[in-house]
């Protein structure tokens, strides 16, 4: 047995093979003779067995070679390689039959192979030569993979998806695995079997049930899963130590067939995603459709989600403005190829040019902005504060500005919980963007000039975003740590894209100009428990496979965010994730004129100057671990 798993593990070499299959061929003769004349040995004389034989062996060599059937890696056995042997078997014994009638009704010779030795001789030949194929592919599985090497998996939900995953895991030969049970949740399938494995109901001691189980990997097999379900699972398989993966949806199958490769780890953000419900609101189709959309920042995480959900509402056109070539073109290229019959325009331009701005509003008549473009980073604002003046305060002006003129209906600024109580240079210049559209707005109606919607939507930190935290770690991970948090009490909300874009449409629709909508974000997350789950889910160990690393809060950087500043009103609207925060404008036009003037400043490049005047204008504005904390107005 040693030396055939020897020879199996090795590759065969075709002659060995080739000989293999004709001393079975010889064998089944042999039977078939033998099953034909009830074992008979008489037979084998006055049939003249041993010179038909020969003939046999000779007609199956010529089948063997034309067809290569011993050209076949063994232990890679397919159903390509049996078809060649189903031909090559099939074909010599139809020329062995024929042979046969040939030799009987026209020579009239008696003295050859009977057909229903034949018969008998082929199915037995496809029979034995079929299974030594199968077991030296089986002799090759069983060696590579030694008990010690197996996996115990259990398989969440025992459906249609369920099966299928089974299945693809018993025909990968890369794995062994060893299928211990299916959970499910429909009491009607407990104790049920699917191909020999167990169906079994988690308990609510879901980790003991695991523990118990000893198993190892838990694959979710369930396409709609509630987020809150999917979210107990891998919280017990993190306690219990079990790796999680995730079967992809139906339609990202390849060909509608499920491999081995598209069975995914859970990644952090199926944990933290709350369910985020389609929209589809008569109220937003009435906003949008046939309306001619401008999108800032339409390249980046956000604007381009914001750009996808906005496709189906079935905007007039679509404008899609930003500075970064290369993500505006390869956005281009995605809703070429997907949307056929949208129309869209991409537009290249700095939303600080006030010249290049106009011409796109004049071209091109936005009935609706969404104004996402900005600088985001708060350690490079820090140590760039005129460029987060220049593009977060006066890219959102210049815009805002047009909007007046080209008599746009709505203007929707997308701000950020790092603009309330400030500690940035980045969170005050959002903040003054904030100041800046809720002042147009009181100073139009306070005029009674037509005036064009400004609304303001504020919301957290979202999940996956350029340059964000989750995919910072994800790349640490990868290259083998350290993990680096900069303070072992800071904490952020989480929001993903796609719930965040739906909800700035829901209050895009909503808005009547002049509010401030928040966000429901959910509890606030600590980012160093964030990191060590993030760990696990990779199958790695704290402290043994990879390093976590304190660096220090970064310059401006807060511990914790805020959603409300405490001015502010908060009262509910009618969706239940949306809140509407009433900042009181004191005077509109002085907030106008004082903004210009810190824009002004500019020119002289001077930070001091610049840092100064934001604080002066949001006397809430205290830098936190900053060199600018000596000018803070309120200590």
């Amino acid at each position: 047995m040693g030396h055939m798993q020897q020879l199996v593990r090795q590759k065969m070499p075709k002659q060995l093979v080739f000989g293999i299959d004709i001393c079975l061929c010889a064998l089944s003769f042999l039977v078939a003779y033998l099953l034909r004349f009830n074992f008979d040995l008489r037979k084998y004389t006055e049939l003249s067995v041993a010179q038909m034989l020969p003939i046999v062996l000779g007609v199956r060599a010529v089948a063997f070679y034309y067809t290569r059937t011993y050209a076949g890696i063994l232990r890679y056995t397919s159903l390509d390689d049996l078809r060649k042997l189903f031909i090559a078997l099939s074909s010599s014994s139809f020329l062995l039959v024929a042979a046969q009638l040939v030799n009987n009704k026209i020579l009239g010779n008696q003295n050859f192979i009977p057909i229903s030795v034949l018969l008998i001789d082929y199915l037995i030949s496809m029979l034995a030569l079929s299974l030594m194929r199968v077991w030296a592919k089986i002799v090759h599985y069983e060696w590579s993979h030694t008990s010690t090497q197996k996996v115990n998996v259990a398989i969440f939900g025992a459906g249609e998806v369920g099966h299928i995953t089974l299945r693809t895991l018993q025909q990968d030969m890369g794995t062994y695995y060893r299928f211990v049970s299916f959970l499910d949740d429909d009491a009607q399938k407990e104790n049920l079997l699917i191909n020999g494995v167990p169906i079994r109901r988690p308990v609510e001691d879901l980790v003991e049930q695991l523990t118990s189980l000893q198993i190892d990997l838990l694959i979710v097999a369930v396409q709609q899963l509630p987020i809150a379900r999917k979210r107990q699972l891998v919280e017990a398989c993190l306690n219990a130590g079990v790796q999680v993966l995730v079967v992809p949806p139906v339609y990202k199958w390849i060909n509608g067939e499920l491999s081995f490769k598209q069975i995914r780890e859970v990644r952090i953000e199926d944990v933290l995603d709350r369910p985020a419900a389609e929209i589809d609101s008569p109220l937003l189709h009435k906003e949008l459709q046939n309306r001619v959309v401008l999108v800032t920042g339409a390249a980046g995480s956000i604007g381009s989600e914001l750009v996808r959900q906005l496709i189906k509402f079935k905007p007039k056109q679509l404008i899609l403005l930003d500075q970064a070539e290369s993500s505006l073109y390869d956005l281009e290229l995605e809703l070429t190829e997907l949307y056929v019959k949208l129309h869209f325009e991409v537009v290249l331009g700095d939303i600080c040019n006030k010249p290049r701005m106009e011409a796109v509003y004049q071209t091109f008549r936005p009935e609706v902005v969404f104004h996402c473009a900005a600088y985001k980073h708060v350690p490079v604002m820090e140590e760039n504060p005129t460029e987060s003046l220049s593009t977060n305060i006066l890219g959102t002006k210049v815009l805002a500005d047009l909007a007046v003129k080209y008599q746009t209906q709505k203007f929707v600024l997308l701000s950020t919980d790092k603009a309330v109580n400030p500690t940035s240079v980045m969170g005050a210049s959002k903040r003054l963007c904030e100041m800046y559209v809720q002042a147009m707005h009181h100073y139009l109606r306070d005029t009674g000039s037509k005036r064009t919607r400004f609304i303001t939507t504020r919301f957290g930190n979202v999940l996956g975003s350029t340059g964000s935290v989750i995919p910072r770690f994800r790349k640490q991970i990868e290259e083998g740590g350290p993990l680096t948090v900069t303070h072992p009490d800071i904490s952020r909300f989480f929001m993903s894209i796609r719930e965040a874009c739906q909800l700035v449409l829901e209050a895009a629709a909503m808005g009547n100009g002049g509010e401030i909508y928040i966000f429901d974000m959910g509890d606030s997350i600590k980012i160093v428990d964030l990191a060590k789950k993030m760990i696990k889910l990779s199958g790695l160990t704290l402290g043994k496979d990879i390093q976590l690393v304190y660096t220090g809060l970064r310059p401006g950087e807060k511990l914790e965010e805020e959603l409300f500043h405490e001015n502010e009103f908060v009262q509910s609207t009618d969706h239940p994730k949306i809140r509407l925060a009433n900042h009181p404008i004191p005077n509109s036009e002085k907030v106008i004129q004082e903004i210009q003037v810190l824009i002004d400043l500019f020119s002289s490049q001077n930070n001091v100057a610049v840092i100064k005047k934001m604080k002066q204008l949001v006397p809430e504005y205290v830098s936190q671990n900053s060199v600018y904390q000596k000018f803070d107005v309120r200590k």
